[in-house]
């Protein structure tokens, strides 16, 4: 072959690197930018931000900023803040150990109209959770929990999705011989979930865990219906409220922006600190 036509073999392979090399820069810059721009937002004054000059390399005022969220409406964003872990940690933790114990027995257990039940936990997952956020305050209504913290915390322990997922897990984790061994030496059907099985779905259930921490760390909808008691507000909500409020006081414009920085730090730390765990659930099933 002709070096005239190595070149015209290879342009064609070089112009698609070239291509996706742009479109990956492009998407890179799509995503940190605004993370950009609320770091240097929210250690700028409040003059340098109606100017404009968010990204000069002056007026910056990172810790009386803080200062000003944490004192304002008596320090009120504490209580958001620690209402928000409240939910979301404690709401995973607990959803993620229901949707995989639902899942395992999808998978390993066989009752009546098994797959028609598993079929409308499927569908469930396809409503919009705004949909559902009318009857739930309707149940929450008759039940007196509305403007509770129970209002908000007992819909965020079941997720269909999360069920789904458990059932992938378990059949990707769980062989069925290593069930059979343990119940012929004696083990009962919830012994061998707790000391067998859920050992083996640990990736699994730190998986599910994380994808309910961030749906329910950014839940805003269901709190707005349910909450009237700012005390209870988690920090999206309480973050809106401030937002609304800075068109008629501009000082709640940059405690929002830092209050915005802070809420996104402990998702950033669940998925630095679990990521290892995280990787390595989303191939459950991809290996036989």
């Amino acid at each position: 072959m002709s070096t005239l036509d190595t070149a015209s073999a290879l342009r064609p392979r070089l112009l698609g690197r070239t291509t996706v090399k742009i479109v990956v820069g492009l998407s890179v810059l799509y995503t940190l930018l605004p993370a950009l721009w609320l770091v240097l937002a929210a250690s700028k004054k409040q003059d340098a931000l109606s100017g404009g000059s968010i990204f000069s390399l002056h007026d910056f005022s990172f810790v009386q900023n803080l200062r000003n969220l944490f004192s304002m409406d008596d320090g009120i964003y504490t209580r958001w803040y620690g209402n928000s872990l409240l939910y979301a940690v404690l709401g995973a933790g607990i959803g993620a150990m229901v949707s995989i114990a639902c899942g395992y027995a999808f998978d390993k257990y066989r009752f009546q109209h098994k797959e028609k039940l598993f079929g409308l936990v499927l569908a469930a997952v396809m409503v919009p959770q705004t949909v559902l956020a009318l009857p739930l305050y309707l149940m929450a209504s008759a039940t007196g929990l509305v403007n509770t913290f129970w209002s908000v915390f007992i819909p965020v322990l079941f997720n269909p999705f999360g069920v789904y997922l458990g059932r992938m897990f378990s059949q990707g984790y769980v062989p069925n011989e290593v069930l059979e061994a343990a119940r012929m030496d004696g083990a009962g059907e919830l012994k061998t979930y707790l000391r067998v099985s859920l050992r083996m779905l640990g990736p699994g259930v730190v998986t599910v865990f994380l994808f309910q921490l961030t749906a329910i760390w950014n839940n805003f909808f269901l709190p707005m219906v349910m909450l009237s008691n700012q005390k209870l507000y988690p920090v999206s909500l309480g973050l809106y409220t401030w937002n609304s409020s800075a068109t008629v006081s501009p000082e709640y414009y940059q405690v929002v922006i830092m209050g915005s920085l802070l809420a996104v730090l402990p998702l950033i730390l669940a998925f630095i600190l679990l990521q290892r765990f995280w990787k390595s659930g989303l191939t459950a099933g991809s290996v036989k």
